[in-house]
């Protein structure tokens, strides 16, 4: 595994990229050599291999261009895995160049348009230029049954990927291998990968290992992917990055990102003009410090651009997670938001003190990813300035991902299994019902005197709360209303004047008794803008 964040990497030996590639004993090393000598060179933006036809053509034009299925690599090599190829088009205009391994040998896959059924004569017509290569890549897996290979993942779009587990139908939400500068005042940075190698699996693996090649005009890295699909499907992703010599370092950098789509809950009452009562494939961000310290916030469509940070001290998970399994809370045939995935992030080793970082985007549409969870380390090494790639700066880490179905909670404390809000008519003050749930909670009777304990910003008061059991679930109901700062007080110029959050946080939990320090269930927080 890769060394701890942060850590200082040596210089190894240097050969040639074309040797790396086709080392007898193909490994990460060698996709670091080549990551560390494209680091050496000014960035090269992706060349418009893409036509301009291509790229205007429509989603469901593109989507209509199909990988012929006996033409999946491993297709006649009765092995576990199979792979199919994405056809450039639409908005995926960077191609990749992919390599398959075998034996220690690295051999590029052609791309070829007769690989593809374009159900179109005419699109096949103007869809087929010379010199083309492929947009990404899809792997089968019989992971739900064992005569029958299914979609498990995909690689598509610049480092974005997903995966299914067994009990899901439906993409959901979608990591990424990097996220740079985002929402900074100088603009996100968009890395891609423009290279994988896949690495041809045994007749009776269970796992396949795939390398990516990441590339960016501040850095370069060096990934590696192992992926188990299964009951939940697990990838263990190990990177390395170098900075570019003479390029400006990030800002910001965020480890382990993810990006899901919120539109409404229950806690917004549903929408006016939609007859779904919840529109979202993750309705919280998760996350622990270790023990039985876990942490909930609700998802929020903000009505502008919010950025809410969550400072720890090495964590040891977080995620973005579909709690509500529920079709009727949903009421979509063919979108099933109660079969998309959860996905859980494990850090290897120690990361250190940092920040999980939440930004949540205004969003009336559903297509549309609007919410980012990802992790900023505190301490970031230097640029090498003019030392060379590979000298100074070189930072590593791993993680571990779980794709689980939905409502799966990787703890057995109580859960905040419903929020809801109302705001007062005259805007002074705010409601919040929280229901807590679990086996151990359903089954304390109502006379239990449990606890409450609800934190908030030392100028927000909490003007009355009330616990009680819910007879018909059997859980338990925290209520209390606060009282919020009017618009343009004064408590909120000062905050502006300090470049604080102009959002109130707020925070929740259910104990046995006052003076007993384990909680019963996990901490809810939530940031309400104002």
């Amino acid at each position: 595994s890769a060394p701890p964040l942060g850590e200082r990497a040596g210089v190894p030996a240097s050969a040639a990229a074309d040797a790396a590639a086709a080392a007898t004993k193909f490994s990460l090393a060698d996709v670091e050599t080549i990551a560390r000598q494209l680091a050496g060179k000014s960035y090269e933006a992706p060349s418009a291999q893409v036509s301009e036809y291509l790229r205007g053509i429509s989603e469901s034009e593109w989507n209509g261009i199909r990988y012929t299925d006996d033409r999946r690599l491993w297709r006649d090599d009765n092995l576990p895995f199979e792979v199919d190829f994405f056809h450039p088009g639409f908005i995926y205009d960077q191609v990749v160049t992919i390599y398959v391994v075998e034996n220690g040998q690295s051999r590029p896959v052609p791309f070829s348009p007769d690989q593809f059924n374009y159900n179109d004569d005419a699109l096949a017509g103007r869809a087929r230029p010379a010199g083309l290569n492929f947009a990404g890549l899809r792997l089968y897996f019989p992971f739900r049954r064992a005569d029958r290979k299914e979609e498990v993942a995909v690689f598509l779009g610049g480092t974005h990927f997903r995966a299914l587990a067994r009990h899901t139908s439906n993409y959901g939400l979608t990591a990424r291998g990097l996220i740079l500068n985002p929402a900074t005042p100088d603009g996100e940075e968009f890395p891609y990968f423009r290279r994988f190698w896949l690495v041809k699996p045994e007749p009776e693996a269970t796992s396949i290992t795939i390398y990516a090649l990441l590339d960016s005009p501040s850095l370069t890295g060096a990934y590696r992917f192992v992926i188990k699909p299964g009951l939940s499907t697990v990838m263990d992703v190990t990177a390395r990055l170098y900075p570019r010599t003479g390029a400006a370092f990030p800002k910001k950098i965020g480890l382990a990102p993810l990006s899901s789509m919120y539109l409404y809950s229950e806690k917004e009452n549903g929408s006016r003009r939609d007859y779904r009562p919840e529109v979202h494939n993750s309705d919280i961000l998760l996350y622990t410090t270790g023990g039985n310290e876990w942490t909930r916030r609700p998802l929020a469509n903000p009505e502008r651009l919010e950025v809410n940070s969550f400072n720890l001290k090495n964590p040891r998970g977080f995620g973005l997670m579909q709690q509500d399994d529920n079709f009727d809370h949903y009421q979509d045939i063919g979108s099933r938001f109660d079969r998309r995935p959860s996905l859980w992030i494990e850090p290897q080793g120690d990361w250190g003190a940092g920040r999980l970082e939440l930004i949540e985007i205004p969003s009336n549409q559903d297509i549309h990813d609007n919410v980012l969870a990802f992790w900023v380390p505190d301490q970031l090494p230097a640029s090498p300035g003019n030392n060379g790639p590979g000298s100074a700066g070189d930072l590593s880490f791993a993680y571990r991902q779980y794709w689980m179905a939905p409502g799966v909670i990787p703890h057995q404390l109580g859960r905040a299994v419903a929020t809801r809000m109302v705001r007062e008519p005259k805007g002074d003050s705010v409601k919040f019902l929280i229901d807590f749930e679990s086996e151990e909670l359903n089954a304390l009777p109502s006379d239990m005197g449990l606890t409450s304990q609800i934190e908030t910003d030392a100028e927000v008061p909490v003007l009355n709360k009330r616990l009680q059991k819910n007879p018909v679930t059997g859980g338990w109901r925290l209520q209390f209303t606060v009282q919020v700062p009017q618009e343009n007080s004064m408590i909120q110029s000062l905050r502006s004047a300090r470049g604080e959050s102009r959002s109130l946080r707020f925070r929740a939990r259910l104990k046995k008794g006052e003076n007993l320090p384990d909680p019963l269930t996990e901490t809810w927080v939530y940031d309400l803008p104002y």
